[in-house]
């Protein structure tokens, strides 16, 4: 099973990239979580996954300006996945 989905919407115009990351997130299965590569941090966002019961971290990122890591609230395999990935 894959865990980590990766969406990168850094090249899209709004509002394309919140309908895009939203359109992806209820396919999240347990123990998987999605990347998103973009361009600036979308705060509006946040309130919409809490809303849908998400949980994201987001940070400074590699390929682009900004990676949001969402997953499941409450989904300790997909969280531990991200804390992995971060600390390499």
């Amino acid at each position: 099973m894959k865990t980590k989905h990766i969406l990168d919407v850094s090249q899209l115009e709004p509002c394309e990239p919140m309908e895009r990351i939203l359109a992806t997130i209820p396919n999240l299965q347990a123990g998987e979580y999605l990347q998103v590569l973009h361009r600036m941090e979308p705060h509006p966002l946040y309130r919409i996954l809490t809303q849908q019961g998400f949980t994201w971290l987001t940070q400074t990122g590699h390929e682009t300006p900004i990676e949001i890591y969402i997953w499941r609230d409450g989904d300790s395999k997909a969280e531990t996945s991200v804390v992995r990935e971060q600390t390499g």
